[in-house]
């Protein structure tokens, strides 16, 4: 009897797998490769925010700019270059400094104001829209969220001509720009989200012109 009740179990449960013909989930949005992920980590520079939490230690955590020759001054360690480094660079170089005063140091980087990369975490969409803008990318926009904050399409858009624009840098430092369909009046018009990216840093909408 046990055995004639797991044969069912599996067969419901096998069931429930089942796709129905049309019923397939939407494509995902493009995601960059791990090597155009880990190129993508953002680079500090000058002017840019940083703030240095060292846990159990609030005299020697602070919140200061970037000078113009790249470094912050951490309280009892002193310089430290900051400028063309990640957080987590900046981070370990603390920590190293740190442990010829305390033992363990737990240190943690965050830039708390992009200054000196403004124009390249920046959106831009361009082509027929009311109004073409260029914007601050912030953190799970999509191609709906620019394009109505860009006032929507104009009476002359080809929306489901539109395209996405992504610039990728490889390891070895070449840049290539990848482009990406975009049923821009399909999202609009029928709810339909399939193509309704999540957008990354410098990321260009272009919507055209209706041929007539």
């Amino acid at each position: 009897m046990k055995y004639r009740e797991t044969i069912l179990l599996l067969a419901a449960l096998l069931s429930a797998c089942v796709t129905v013909p049309g019923s397939a989930p939407p494509l995902p949005p493009p995601i960059p490769s791990e090597t155009a992920v880990a190129d993508k980590a953002y680079v500090i520079g000058v002017d840019d925010r940083v703030q240095v939490s060292v846990w159990k230690n609030l005299d020697l955590s602070i919140t200061v700019p970037v000078r113009p020759d790249g470094k912050i001054s951490v309280p009892l360690i002193g310089d430290v270059q900051a400028g063309g480094l990640t957080p987590e660079q900046v981070a370990a170089r603390v920590t190293e400094k740190l442990t010829y005063y305390m033992r363990d140091p737990a240190v943690a980087v965050i830039v708390t104001e992009l200054r000196s990369h403004e124009f390249l975490s920046r959106v831009r969409v361009t082509g027929a829209v009311r109004t073409q803008r260029s914007m601050t990318h912030r953190q799970g926009m999509t191609v709906l969220d620019a394009v109505l904050e860009a006032g929507g399409i104009n009476e002359f858009a080809s929306p489901n001509r539109s395209k996405l624009y992504r610039t990728m840098r490889s390891a070895q430092g070449d840049v290539k720009t990848e482009t990406y369909s975009v049923k821009l009046g399909e999202i609009l018009d029928e709810g339909k989200l399939e193509t309704n990216f999540v957008l990354l840093p410098g990321d260009v909408i272009a919507v055209p012109l209706r041929i007539f």
